[in-house]
């Protein structure tokens, strides 16, 4: 399997994931929360996990560490710009009060528009998906400590 498709495929998957669960939340009118937006890193972090699980898996004793970034963070990018562009259709046209009833939470006195606030969901997803792909690799890189690297270094 071609080394794009895998980080695809797991970040449609993430991106539904994300979707549902906003929609799930919309239902009860909680989406408005900033506080529920916590459980969006999770769930990420749960299919960028996966998918450096599924790559390292494939691959065997030949993966490295910066395939295994590659596809962690092409998978949270993609996940990020489906829910982006998901949101924006959202909050511009699904429901154009949505804009309104989030910015109220803070000060009047800022003049934020809809293209700031789908810029700042677009950040803190690619952000989001750098760190905990970082953080990741963490678990899925060889170590450079066990006794076969030592007697190679004798």
């Amino acid at each position: 399997m071609p080394k794009i498709i895998l980080p695809i495929r797991f970040g449609l998957a993430i991106a539904a994931a994300l979707i549902v669960y906003f929609l799930l939340l919309s239902l009860f009118g909680l989406h408005v929360n900033p506080f529920f937006s916590l459980f969006n890193g999770v769930i990420t972090g749960f299919g960028i996990f996966e998918a450096i699980k599924y790559y390292k898996r494939e691959k065997g004793p030949s993966f490295e560490y910066s395939d295994g970034f590659s596809v962690g963070v092409v998978t949270g990018f993609v996940a990020t710009i489906l829910f982006t562009i998901f949101f924006a259709l959202y909050a511009g046209n699904f429901n154009p009060d949505f804009l309104d009833n989030i910015i109220n939470r803070w000060e009047d006195t800022y003049n934020t528009s809809l293209g700031s606030l789908i810029f700042l969901v677009a950040i803190f997803g690619f952000a989001t998906s750098a760190v905990l792909t970082l953080s990741f690799m963490q678990l899925f890189k060889q170590s450079w400590n066990t006794k076969s690297t030592k007697k190679q270094q004798k």
